[in-house]
C-alpha cells in the first residue's frame, strides 16, 4: 500500500520502499541532533537565516534551526520520489518550497532569538519601527526591499541626457545625445521589457547599459513604455499585442530611421522586449520591409519550450481565466507579476525582508536595482492575455505561421539578419538553454555569448567593476556553420572569458553599424521635433 501526499484532489503517491527510507534517514539525522545538543555540540548550520550569534548561542533555537532544515531536506525527498508526471512534481516542488520557506522559525517574532536580541538592545525600539514598516508596507500594497527615499528618476536613476522625440498612446521613444565627436552612421534602438522600467539599462552612469553604448560612439534610441493606469480613458487597457508590434515597435524603428536618414537600424530587444521585436520584424517580413541590419536579443525567449520555473503557472485553465478576465479590456496589475516573480526566489526577496524591516525593525539599505525592481508596470489586458496563450502555453511563434498579427501570419525563421543572442547561466527567468534554443528559429548568422550570474545581473554588467566571466565559443563560429542544436554541444566548446561581455557586444555591433560620421548635436527632426527631456513623463507613473 502507497504512502499518499496530498497534492488538492489529486492522490500522489511515493514507493512504500522510499519512503521508509526517507523516514529512517530523518530518524537518524533527528537522532545525532540530538545527541549533538545534549553535549552542546550542535555547530549553526550553513544557512544564512541562523548565522548570527545569537542563534549560536541558544542551544533551543538552534535545534529548532536543526530540526526545520532536517524537515525540509525530507520533504523535498519525498518530492523527488513521488510518483508523478515531470509538470506534476515540478508544481509540487514549488509549492513545498513556498511552504517551506515561509515557516521557517527565522520568519517568527517568537522564535527568531536574533529578532528578539534586536528588541532587547534597542530597548523597543525595533518592535516599534518593525510596526511601522510593516503599516507604511501595508499602505503600499508591497514590500520595501530597499530605501525609496534615496532614488528619484531624472535626478539619479534614468539620467543619461536625451529627448523624447516621439510619443503616442504606447510609448515614448528616447533619443540620447552623443558624448563622442563622431557615431556610428546606423543607430540603435532599444526594445527593452514592458513589464519594466526601461531604466534597468540606464539605472546610475557607472552601471548603465545605455551610456556605455553612448559612449562607444552609437546613436542610440530606446522605448520608454506607457504604464497604463486605471484612470486612463484613451483605450490602452485594450491594446493588443498586434499594436504593440506596429504601433511601438516597427513605428520605433521607423522613426530612428527617418530621424539618422538610415534605411536599416541595430536593433536589441532584452527579455519580452526581444520577443516583441523579433515578433515586429517577422511581421515587417511579412510585408516584405526589412528595417533591420542586426539584431541582439538579451536573455530573450523566442522558443518556450522550457521556461523554467514559471511553467509552474502555466496550463490551460490558467489561460482561460486570463482571456476571461482581462481579453477584451482591463489591466493586467503590475503588482501582481511583481509579486510572482519575487516568490520565485522567496527566500531573497520576500522572507528575508520580512525579518529585517518588521522583526528587527531594519531600514533596507539603499540599492538602485531594487528600487527599479519595486517600480512595477501594468499591461493592457489583451496584450497580456494573447501573449501568455501564444508564448508560454501554447508556444506558437516558433512554427512559421502558427501565430498572426495584423492578419499576417509570422515566421521567425525568416529573419536572416546577423544575430547576437545572449544568456545568462543562472537565470532562473529565462534558462539560458532556452535563450540558446534562438539559435535554432533564427537563420542569419549568429553568435551566441554566455554571462554569468542571473537575469538582471549577467545583462548589467559593466566592464569597470571587472566582475564576472562569459563565454564564447568562437571556433564554431568560425566553422561557417549553423551553431549546433544542442546547447551543451555549444558549453562544450566554449571558452570562459574574464570580465563584462559588454566590449565583446559593441565589437560585433560595430561591425554592423556602418561608417563613422560627425555626432549631430541637435536631436530629432524637423518632423520628430524634441518633446521633453529625457527620460520622459511616461517612466515616471507608477502602478497603482
Amino acid at each position: 500500500m502507497n504512502a499518499n501526499l496530498s497534492a488538492g484532489p489529486i492522490p500522489v503517491s511515493v514507493a512504500p520502499e522510499v519512503l521508509a527510507d526517507i523516514q529512517a534517514e530523518f530518524s537518524r539525522e533527528w537522532q545525532r541532533l540530538c545527541d549533538d545538543a545534549r553535549r552542546g555540540a550542535l555547530a549553526p548550520p550553513p544557512d544564512r537565516r541562523f548565522s548570527g550569534d545569537a542563534w549560536a548561542s541558544n542551544h533551543s533555537h538552534l535545534l529548532l534551526a536543526h530540526t526545520y532544515l532536517l524537515s525540509a531536506r525530507a520533504m523535498s525527498r519525498m518530492v523527488d520520489a513521488a510518483q508523478v508526471s515531470e509538470p506534476m512534481r515540478d508544481r509540487l516542488r514549488f509549492s513545498i518550497m513556498q511552504w517551506v520557506d515561509a515557516l521557517s522559525p527565522s520568519n517568527f517574532l517568537a522564535l527568531n532569538p536574533d529578532a528578539q536580541q534586536s528588541i532587547v538592545e534597542s530597548a523597543g525600539r525595533a518592535l516599534n519601527e518593525g510596526l511601522a514598516n510593516l503599516l507604511g508596507d501595508v499602505k503600499k500594497g508591497r514590500i520595501t526591499q530597499t530605501d525609496e527615499s534615496q532614488f528619484e528618476i531624472g535626478r539619479n536613476v534614468a539620467v543619461t541626457p536625451g529627448e523624447v522625440v516621439f510619443e503616442n498612446r504606447l510609448f515614448q521613444l528616447i533619443q540620447y545625445a552623443p558624448s563622442t565627436a563622431t557615431v556610428h552612421e546606423r543607430p540603435l534602438v532599444i526594445v527593452p521589457p514592458n513589464i519594466n522600467k526601461f531604466y534597468i539599462l540606464d539605472l546610475q552612469p557607472e552601471n548603465s547599459f545605455v551610456r556605455h553604448a553612448v559612449d562607444q560612439g552609437y546613436t542610440v534610441f530606446l522605448i520608454s513604455w506607457r504604464n497604463p493606469v486605471s484612470s486612463d480613458t484613451d483605450g490602452v487597457d485594450r491594446a493588443t499585442w498586434s499594436e504593440y508590434l506596429d504601433d511601438a515597435v516597427l513605428q520605433a524603428l521607423r522613426v530612428a530611421s527617418d530621424i539618422t536618414k538610415q534605411p536599416q537600424v541595430n536593433a536589441l530587444g532584452f527579455c519580452v522586449g526581444g520577443t516583441m521585436l523579433a515578433s515586429a520584424l517577422a511581421l515587417a517580413e511579412a510585408r516584405g520591409e526589412h528595417p533591420v541590419a542586426s539584431l541582439t536579443l538579451l536573455t530573450s525567449l523566442l522558443d518556450f519550450h522550457d521556461t523554467g520555473i514559471l511553467n509552474v503557472f502555466v496550463d490551460e485553465a490558467h489561460a482561460l481565466l486570463r482571456d476571461h478576465q482581462l481579453g477584451q479590456g482591463g489591466l493586467m496589475p503590475g503588482r501582481d507579476l511583481a509579486t510572482t516573480f519575487s516568490f520565485l526566489r522567496p527566500n531573497e526577496l520576500v522572507w528575508n525582508y520580512v525579518v529585517g524591516n518588521y522583526l528587527k525593525g531594519q531600514k533596507p539599505p539603499a540599492f538602485d536595482l531594487l528600487f527599479w525592481n519595486g517600480d512595477s508596470t501594468n499591461l493592457p489586458g489583451p496584450f497580456f492575455s494573447w501573449y501568455f496563450r501564444n508564448t508560454y502555453l501554447e508556444n506558437n511563434l516558433k512554427v512559421p505561421g502558427r501565430a498572426h498579427a495584423a492578419g499576417l501570419p509570422l515566421d521567425l525563421t525568416r529573419l536572416e539578419m546577423p544575430a547576437y543572442i545572449f544568456g545568462s547561466r543562472e537565470d532562473h527567468i529565462v534558462p539560458w538553454v532556452s535563450a540558446y534554443a534562438s539559435t535554432q528559429v533564427l537563420r542569419g548568422p549568429q553568435r551566441f555569448v554566455l554571462g554569468a550570474s542571473g537575469h538582471i545581473a549577467g545583462v548589467v554588467n559593466p566592464p569597470a567593476k571587472k566582475r564576472r566571466s562569459y563565454w564564447v565559443a568562437d571556433k564554431l563560429e568560425q566553422s561557417g556553420h549553423h551553431l549546433p542544436g544542442d546547447p551543451n554541444a555549444w558549453f562544450a566548446q566554449a571558452v570562459e572569458m574574464p570580465g563584462s561581455w559588454w566590449p565583446d557586444w559593441t565589437g560585433w555591433l560595430s561591425g554592423h553599424s556602418g561608417k563613422q560620421v560627425k555626432a549631430r548635436a541637435k536631436l530629432g527632426n524637423a518632423k520628430y521635433r524634441p518633446i521633453e527631456p529625457a527620460p520622459g513623463r511616461y517612466v515616471k507613473v507608477r502602478a497603482a
